[in-house]
């Protein structure tokens, strides 16, 4: 029986959203991303609950908030926490860059009236990692009295909650180089009345974190560190166990790379387990690398675990873009071969798509788009701008070098242009990217990715789904679909300071309009993608589609597609990988005296 006690500590754990370029908090009324820091800190926070770290007569009242699915009002978390007579911390968990000037505006208010603050999440972590200095939005925060969070809370909640038990939190608790194990840490989990607030009832937890390889423009390398660290199988399986217990099946494992996890193989055997002797259905969304189908039945037991989406970091078709950016380890000649292993397994591709290299122009852009249309069996694909995220190696080589970015950091979303590029000035570079999207979500080749679908066995429907989904967030709703969630809600009070307060009257009045008007264009494009639908499951033979994307890879095919022959890097590639398979060749060693010193090169290289 749990303990009754007599004072009560009130813990707000908040995962702040951001602003539209209409000064509007992003937010929805069921929301599509679950937010895996949010889950990690209610869980730790309440392991601290339940060990009684502030006492056995002090109860800790959680209360887990994400902005993208519920308002956040801070006048009445402030009144809340003035009513227990000042105890209580709020805490802004996982803050990104983009987010960041959205959290000071509800840690503002909140210092005002002498409530605690503290912040922690990449922008945070990031900063105090790679920068001589604190930008001035983070002095800003110190002046305010915000504490800040760097690092991972595992094993380093208690202190915090104890220091703000006594009030006297410190201004900055820096754990950046003293990472925690994962190995028996408290499970990330969320109530399933907050995950309800998501569409399709879906929840997140890491398997691993940490990434060993170097591309440039990536944070995680910088925040989580390079060594990798990992749960284990039965780790794996109590977060999943404790979930379905409470009804939630769906689930997005946030690894950026869950195929270099080590533990991937036992931990899929758990899974298959699970839903095979078991019976218990769950299903799983993934991120991983280009070359993951070259480890023996990972794909295999993907499928079998119940991964039913896989994200893939393409990021680019053209090798010596991916090289700038220290993304050696894509190689664009696997590229196909990867794609189709994911097709026959039935599950359904994302692929991220970065606008913005060196070398990059409208025209090569729309090119290279082209490109994988014809040529790579791809299902949804997503475009970023290439972006100096504060974190990253590419923004500290920027600001040490005094190159100009954008100074509002709720531009840093991944669809905004923020510093300039070496090609297209910032309208061109912008409307490569409006073009990218228009390009690839034409009705012609949404009509050609669920034949595709279809011809692989695959439920078409789904496909359908993502599609809509992908071609609506940003045609309609003016959004990246990561941003997008079902029914936009705004609350003309909820602006960004610096934009004007519209009469209620006539706000009111527009935002209704607004939102009809969306509703019915959602529904047309529904109704059209399924007339689509319909007539393909209507051909007498839908099974035998086939295109050059869906045709097995072939010998002679680095000749023949453009993939590999219209740009230097892409005929450097293809000789490279011509060149590494001559020296695996048995008999390659003793024919050619040099070959072992070769293929140390090579293997280097790559």
């Amino acid at each position: 029986m749990a303990p009754i006690r007599a004072k009560r500590f009130v813990l707000y754990l908040i995962k702040p959203s951001h602003y539209d370029d209409d000064g509007y908090v992003i937010q929805w009324f069921r929301s599509s991303i679950p937010s895996n820091s949010l889950a990690s800190l209610y869980g730790l926070a309440a392991d601290c609950r339940d060990r009684g770290v502030l006492g056995e007569d002090v109860d800790i009242e959680i209360e887990a908030v994400d902005e993208t699915n519920t308002r956040i009002r801070p006048e009445r978390i402030a009144r809340r926490i003035r009513e227990n007579g000042g105890s209580g911390l709020v805490g802004l968990v996982g803050v990104q860059s983009n987010q960041f000037p959205r959290a000071m505006d509800i840690a503002r208010p909140l210092r005002a009236q002498g409530i605690q603050v503290c912040i922690g999440g990449f922008h945070v972590s990031g900063c105090l990692a790679m920068l001589p200095e604190m930008p001035d939005d983070m002095k800003e925060a110190q002046r305010l009295g915000v504490s800040f969070f760097a690092g991972e809370a595992e094993g380093r909640l208690d202190t915090v909650l104890q220091d703000a038990a006594a009030g006297k939190l410190e201004p900055i608790y820096d754990f950046m180089k003293d990472l925690p194990s994962l190995e028996a840490a408290m499970m990330p989990i969320l109530p399933a009345e907050k995950i309800a607030r998501t569409r399709g009832w879906e929840t997140s937890f890491d398997a691993g974190r940490g990434c060993p390889f170097q591309c440039s423009f990536c944070t995680i390398i910088n925040v989580q560190g390079r060594k990798s660290r990992y749960r284990t199988p039965d780790d794996v399986e109590a977060i999943v166990r404790a979930n379905v217990a409470q009804g939630i099946r769906s689930f997005f494992i946030t690894d950026d790379n869950l195929a270099r996890n080590r533990n991937w193989e036992p931990i899929f055997d758990r899974l298959i387990e699970m839903r095979e002797k078991h019976a218990i259905r769950c299903h799983f969304v993934i991120q991983v690398d280009t070359l993951c189908h070259k480890i023996p039945n990972f794909v295999e037991k993907c499928r079998r675990a119940g991964v039913k989406r896989v994200f893939i970091g393409l990021e680019n078709i053209n090798p010596d873009s991916l090289a700038g950016a220290k993304k050696k380890q894509n190689r664009i000649c696997e590229y196909r071969e990867m794609l189709l292993a994911w097709k026959a397994a039935g599950v359904i591709t994302y692929a991220g798509y970065i606008l913005g290299f060196p070398k990059d122009s409208v025209e090569s852009i729309l090119r290279d788009i082209k490109i994988i249309q014809r040529e790579l069996p791809l299902d949804i694909l997503e475009f970023f701008f290439l972006t100096p995220l504060p974190g990253s190696e590419d923004h500290k080589n920027l600001h040490l070098a005094g190159v100009p970015m954008d100074p509002d950091m709720n531009k840093y979303d991944l669809e905004h242009a923020t510093t300039a590029h070496s090609v297209m000035s910032k309208e061109e570079w912008e409307r490569a990217y409006r073009l990218a999207w228009e390009t690839y979500y034409t009705p012609e080749h949404i009509e050609t990715v669920m034949r595709r679908a279809t011809a692989c066995g695959m439920k078409t429907i789904k496909v359908m789904y993502f599609l809509a989904w992908f071609q609506g967030s940003v045609g309609i709703e003016g959004l990246h679909p990561l941003q997008g969630g079902y029914l936009r809600l705004k609350y003309r009070k909820d602006r960004r300071p610096g934009f004007p307060l519209e009469p209620p009257v006539l706000w009111h009045l527009k935002y209704m309009a607004e939102t009809a008007g969306k509703v019915a264009r959602i529904g047309a494009l529904l109704w059209r993608l399924d007339r689509v639908r319909r007539r393909i499951l209507k051909d007498p033979k839908p099974l035998e589609y086939m295109d050059m994307a869906l045709t097995p890879v072939q010998e002679d095919e680095m000749d023949r597609l453009d993939m590999f022959n219209v740009t230097q890097g892409g005929r450097a590639a293809v000789a490279k990988t011509r060149e590494r398979a001559e020296l695996l060749r048995p008999g390659a060693a003793a024919a050619r005296p040099d070959a072992a010193s070769a293929s140390v090169a090579v293997g280097a290289s790559s």
